[in-house]
Formats: C-alpha cells, sequence, structure tokens
C-alpha cells in the first residue's frame, strides 16, 4: 500500500457522467469520511447506498479507487432507466480543507430585510439551501448568536444604505419591524433598479392593502407603473394559506427559489 492510500482520510464520490436518466446531474458529489461522516449525495437510493459501501471499501483500502458504472434498472432496484458512472478518489487529511472549498457551490446572493419572526424563520429555512444570504436590520441587538454559515448579519442605520452595496444579482425581500423603514429600501431597490437593473426580484411582506398605499407613496416619489409592478407584494407561493411564520417562510423562500431558477 502507498503512504498516500494509508493516510487516506476520506472519498470524494463524483458523478462522472449520466446516460438517460439518472437522479443527480454529472458534477454532484458525496464526500465519505472516517466515522460514517458524508456530505453531500449523489442521488440516494440504492444507488448512494451501493457507492457509500465501495467508497468505505476505498477508504479501508479494501477496493482501488476508479471509476464505475451503475445500470439504474432491476438490478439495482432502481428505475430510472439510465446509467450513472461515478468517480472515486482518495483524499489525504491535507487535502480536506481545499477540497471542501472547492466544492462548494456559491449561492445566489438573497438580501432579508428584517429580524422579526418572519425574518428568523426564513433565515432557518434557507440554512441549507443554495443562497448566501445577507440578513440586515437598523437593531443591532436583534441577531441571535448563531446563524447557519449561509447567513451573514449586518447592522445598517439607516437599513436602506445596504442598498447600495448588495451583490449584484441579489433577490431582496423587505419585512422589518416599521412599514417606514420598508417603504424606504423598497424606494432604496427600485432606485439601484433604475440605475444598474441588477436586482431581478423585490419583494414586500404584506397584504394588498399595504402595497395599495406604499404604490400610491412610491408613485408620488416619481416611481413609474412599470417599475412598481415589478415589486412582489404579498409575497410567496399564491394558494399557500396560513399566517405562522414558518407558513409565510416555507412559501417565501419557494418563490425565491423559482426566481433563482428564472433569473439564474
Amino acid at each position: 500500500m502507498t503512504a498516500h492510500a494509508l493516510d487516506a482520510a476520506a472519498v470524494l464520490v463524483t458523478v462522472a457522467k449520466v446516460e438517460g436518466s439518472g437522479p443527480r446531474e454529472a458534477g454532484a458529489w458525496m464526500l465519505v469520511g472516517t466515522n460514517f461522516d458524508v456530505v453531500g449525495t449523489i442521488g440516494g437510493g440504492r444507488l448512494e447506498f451501493d457507492a457509500l459501501a465501495l467508497a468505505r471499501d476505498v477508504l479501508a483500502n479494501r477496493s482501488s479507487p476508479g471509476t464505475h458504472r451503475y445500470s439504474l434498472g432491476p438490478s439495482l432496484g432502481q428505475c430510472c432507466g439510465g446509467v450513472v458512472y461515478l468517480r472515486y478518489e482518495r483524499v489525504a487529511a491535507d487535502q480536506l480543507d481545499a477540497l471542501r472549498r472547492s466544492l462548494a457551490t456559491p449561492g445566489t446572493p438573497f438580501a432579508l430585510f428584517g429580524g422579526g419572526h418572519v425574518g428568523r424563520a426564513i433565515v432557518r429555512a434557507c440554512a441549507e439551501l443554495p443562497f448566501a444570504v445577507t440578513w440586515i436590520d437598523s437593531r443591532d441587538e436583534i441577531f441571535p448568536s448563531d446563524v447557519p454559515a449561509n447567513v451573514r448579519c449586518e447592522h445598517s442605520d439607516p437599513v436602506q444604505g445596504a442598498v447600495r452595496d448588495l451583490a449584484p444579482g441579489s433577490l431582496v425581500l423587505a419585512m422589518s419591524f416599521s412599514h417606514a423603514e420598508d417603504l424606504d429600501v423598497i424606494a432604496a431597490c427600485l432606485q439601484r433598479r433604475r440605475e444598474r437593473g441588477d436586482l431581478p426580484f423585490v419583494g414586500l411582506i404584506g397584504s394588498k392593502t399595504k402595497w395599495a398605499t406604499f404604490r400610491h407613496r412610491l408613485e408620488a416619489r416619481g416611481f413609474t407603473t412599470a417599475e412598481l409592478d415589478a415589486v412582489r407584494c404579498p409575497i410567496g407561493i399564491p394558494g399557500i394559506g396560513g399566517k405562522e411564520p414558518a407558513v409565510i417562510a416555507a412559501s417565501a423562500v419557494a418563490q425565491l427559489l423559482q426566481a433563482r431558477t428564472t433569473f439564474n
């Protein structure tokens, strides 16, 4: 056995190629470490069960790394009908940090204005989703001490001042504790859309009545009908009822996932 094999701390399993229908796309990965630690997924089901077993054999030097072919038919207990090629690679302990960084997929930038109950529920809902969240509030003490890894907290007073520095392509939701703050955030977003055109989605929590009032005030600030029509209010997927924070968050985040697909 080589020193590299003896020092392996994990096995990287990558979908090298897919012919026909498969549970994940080429490039999907799963990192299998010691003590049964697993990060990522190559599709679940019997395919992943067998891949985990082989990865652990490779990790223990009972099998060699390389590329293996899996037919997703009756013999594997799956009915996708395609063929998946999985590549197995040993990873040394001193390579793990660099590998994790290279595997990290940049999330879609998402700016959330407001640290209230719904804001907190949205942050929790986004914890394992492909978003890079900037969570903004004018109250510095509002943020919890422990937030998901994909969330960065930002204190901004005035709160709308943060709009200027948002990452291009940011999706935006406004739900501050104050209607006056929400109005200023929406106005700043509309102004930036007018100047740079790089905020593809702007949403405002609230009712149709709230939006009618905001619309009138924003018209008085000089924004056009077309500019105002681009604001989503109420937020969320039509047909999902309920005012509980977790329900609102689920609907709003589903809408953000739709927007992410549309604008990416």
